[in-house]
């Protein structure tokens, strides 16, 4: 059984639906660890994409929000972010040696960080990085695309947990 994970009001303003459809998202991806072992968070299940763990899943999310909102957003420095590494295209996802409950604490105080700049920001800003193509987009745009990756790595996170375990998550 689910934890209780809600929609946003059927009548809620732009910035409450779009922010609150990204926080269900997110709390869906932690959902989907919990009650997992170090050993299968860090077990790739997918032999074509063996980054792709739940320990992989989460690091891979707390540097794509890095990335819109810090970097593509705001204008900050790529070198502190994997993503950004060219000779590694899989980067953000390597978790060798970090714990899961490390990773989702980073997670959780990136999507923090994401909060406070999107509750200071009109949906109207332009991104600070025109040097990068999506760095273009006003922050409307890069919410929506969030809510949507956010969204597609849950239904990974869906099926990596059922091919660990056979379940699609515990009993809160």
């Amino acid at each position: 059984m689910a934890p209780s994970l809600e929609r946003p009001p059927l009548q809620s303003d732009e910035r409450t639906a779009l922010t609150g459809w990204l926080d269900l998202q997110r709390q869906i991806l932690r959902w989907k660890c919990e009650g997992l072992s170090e050993a299968d968070a860090h077990r790739p299940v997918i032999p074509t994409s063996p980054a792709m763990t739940m320990a992989g899943l989460i690091s891979h999310m707390r540097w794509v929000e890095h990335t819109w909102l810090e970097v593509l957003f705001l204008g900050g420095d790529t070198t502190q972010n994997p993503s950004f590494d060219e000779t590694d295209e899989d980067a953000n996802w390597r978790t060798d040696g970090i714990l899961l409950k490390q990773l989702l604490a980073e997670y959780e105080d990136q999507c923090a960080r994401s909060n406070e700049i999107v509750a200071t920001a009109s949906l109207d800003d332009v991104g600070r990085r025109p040097d990068y193509r999506s760095g273009q987009a006003n922050l409307r745009w890069m919410l929506i695309h969030l809510v949507e990756e956010t969204g597609r790595h849950a239904g990974h996170a869906d099926i990596v947990r059922e091919l660990l375990d056979g379940a699609n998550a515990p009993d809160p």
